[in-house]
């Protein structure tokens, strides 16, 4: 009878050695995680920028966002309104968000509005349709599709003066 005593008792022994060890690794898989984590963290540049959505100010936010609406195609995704009159919206065209604010004339009525201002629209391969489209519904562009530099664009100009160039990659 002694000797079952002394194996339970040696049982017991080698699995308090192996309950030890187990913690050991997960402890030290733990430790490393956070590590790995601070060393993985993105370093500073542009390639961690997802998209930009532009805002311009207009003198009649109605009669733009009808043009952006009629002309170019794009819907107003989102309607700003302040004590009941409208102020503008947020315009989309798939990817493309573009802000219409109204100008609050704060800095006067001759403001010029648009100068220096280009936005430059990366679409799909069919930029001679989408133009195409845009002189259908009556838009006036600054230039016919054309290549040059790899890319094939055309422009432009909204009510306001803010110059669109919408360009795509050219056909080899």
């Amino acid at each position: 009878m002694a000797k079952k005593p002394k194996k339970l008792a040696k049982k017991s022994a080698k699995k308090k050695p192996a309950a030890k060890a187990a913690p050991k690794k997960s402890v030290k898989k733990v430790a490393k995680k956070p590590v790995a984590k601070k060393a993985a963290a993105p370093k500073p540049s542009g390639s961690t920028l997802l998209s930009v959505a532009p805002g311009f100010t207009v003198s009649d936010a109605t009669a733009s966002v009808a043009w952006y609406q009629n002309v170019l195609g794009f819907k107003l995704a989102e309607r700003w309104e302040n004590d009941g009159q409208f102020q503008g919206g947020s315009m989309r065209l798939g990817n493309v968000t573009i802000n219409i604010g109204q100008d609050d004339w704060k800095m006067g009525r001759d403001r010029i509005k648009g100068q220096g201002t280009r936005m430059y629209i990366m679409m799909g391969p069919k930029i001679d349709k989408y133009a195409d489209q845009i002189k259908a519904r009556g838009g006036t562009l600054d230039h016919d599709p054309q290549d040059g530099w790899g890319m094939r664009v055309f422009g432009i100009t909204d009510p306001d003066g803010y110059k669109l160039t919408f360009m795509t990659n050219a056909k080899k």
